[in-house]
């Protein structure tokens, strides 16, 4: 157990120069639970939201109610991806105790009981619940959708291959959310968005998972980095293709040529990804995953310029 006062250490993956190691000591625990000292998982959820939003308004004009819309899916994004990473920890503990990049955060270390963490976990789930009652009705109804795979995710590892795209189908349920409060409805274009996003999380997530290969194998975790084997770029590649040429589609059944123009820079991006991807630099494959917070904000940015202004 840390001793109280004392500032814990960060866990391999950590962001050394977050704000959170300047945070007061008893608060890093908990911070650090959330993620706050790896904010690129906020982005990763959080994109999808504000994505769908500029996608529904691809062919039309931004509501003046859209700015509320987005702050809260914001908030959302921050409350309930830090109350997804405090769960998962907790129902982890033991198999991140094995993990050398994992070894060192709160619960396995000792700086937070798994009494703290579920009441922690309570705190954070109460501001997501704020932010579902603000949502349109049918928005409402399409959020808690969402909460049997949250509820599931951490236990994919366990029995399937392909824990990936579970991730998938949850990080980016935020566009059919996004969809209901801004049209009322989900539409064939948002499914086609929707899976457009679950193969670019499938992508980078993949690249996350390259970092453990070696303890994933020795304690029977399993990933589709491990599943890939000697194959796993070809297969990011791929996968990041399919990601680009389904969001293009997305884009051209909502605004035809300009929606199709709008994903550009975002296939751009992900191409860079895929040939710059060395499967055996842990540190690399870690500055791939985070720099998908600027592939999702160019998707973003390039949709929202068109619904703006063409």
């Amino acid at each position: 157990m840390t001793e109280p006062g004392a500032t814990q250490a960060a866990p391999a993956d950590a962001n050394r120069g977050t704000w959170v190691n300047r945070a007061p000591a008893f608060l890093q625990p908990y911070l650090r639970l959330s993620r706050y000292d790896r904010p690129a998982g906020f982005w990763l959820l959080g994109l999808p939201c504000l994505i769908g939003l500029a996608f529904a308004r691809l062919d039309a004009v931004f509501q003046p109610g859209d700015s509320l819309l987005a702050a809260l899916f914001v908030i959302g994004a921050v409350a309930m991806r830090g109350a997804g990473c405090t769960y998962n920890d907790i129902l982890d503990k033991d198999i991140d105790a094995k993990v050398e990049r994992t070894a060192l955060r709160p619960l396995p270390s000792g700086a937070v009981t798994t009494k703290q963490a579920w009441a922690w976990l309570l705190l954070q789930c109460l501001v997501g619940l704020a932010v579902l009652l603000a949502l349109p009705r049918f928005a409402q109804y399409v959020a808690l959708g969402s909460i049997p795979m949250v509820a599931l995710y951490p236990l994919m590892k366990r029995i399937t291959w392909w824990p990936q795209v579970w991730l998938g189908l949850t990080f980016n349920w935020g566009v059919l959310v996004a969809a209901a409060a801004t049209q009322g409805a989900v539409t064939q274009a948002d499914i086609v968005l929707y899976a457009a996003l679950i193969f670019w999380t499938l992508g980078y997530d993949t690249i996350y998972a390259l970092q453990d290969r070696e303890d994933d194998a020795l304690i029977g975790v399993k990933s589709t980095a491990r599943r890939f084997g000697g194959q796993v770029k070809p297969a990011v590649s791929v996968i990041y293709a399919v990601c680009a040429v389904l969001a293009g589609v997305a884009g051209w059944m909502a605004a035809g040529a300009a929606g199709v123009f709008g994903v550009l820079l975002f296939a751009v991006h992900l191409a860079l990804q895929a040939v710059r991807l060395a499967p055996d630099n842990g540190a690399r494959a870690l500055g791939l995953f985070r720099a998908n917070r600027d592939a999702g904000v160019l998707l973003f940015a390039g949709w929202a310029f068109i619904a703006a202004f063409i």
